[in-house]
């Protein structure tokens, strides 16, 4: 038996509740947010600016998404007009190091990779 096997049954829910953690983390936008706050607290316009081809739709959503799951905390300043910003909390500051080492990983083997797909599309035109 394989050391990971059993992972995604921990819960005995078939697994559900992992895979919606990792959807979570692992969609296109998740892991651009959380390293753009971990330099500190950042105003919603400001984050919408500092990710290109993001939405205000798209990250109105998955800043919600982020806040529910517990990774983002959002404060809202009682100003006119009122100011809003973003950090992260300790659980979404504790997301960084596997992030790091997985965008490690991809730099590491992009060479293989690209190598492997032009291989697979002469293969497969």
């Amino acid at each position: 038996m394989s050391e990971y096997e059993h992972t995604c049954m921990i819960r005995g829910d078939g697994g559900r509740t992992i895979r919606a953690i990792l959807d979570r983390i692992c969609n296109k936008w998740t892991l651009l947010i959380v390293a753009t706050l971990d330099r500190g607290s950042v105003r919603f316009t400001d984050l919408h600016q500092q990710i290109p081809g993001i939405s205000q739709r798209m990250l109105t959503l998955t800043l919600r998404n982020l806040e529910r799951d517990g990774l983002v905390s959002r404060t809202v300043y009682a100003e006119v007009p009122p100011r809003v910003e973003y950090a992260l909390t300790p659980t979404g500051k504790s997301l960084i190091p596997p992030a790091l080492a997985l965008a490690g990983w991809a730099i590491e083997h992009v060479s293989h990779i690209e190598a492997s797909r032009e291989a697979y599309q002469t293969r497969n035109p």
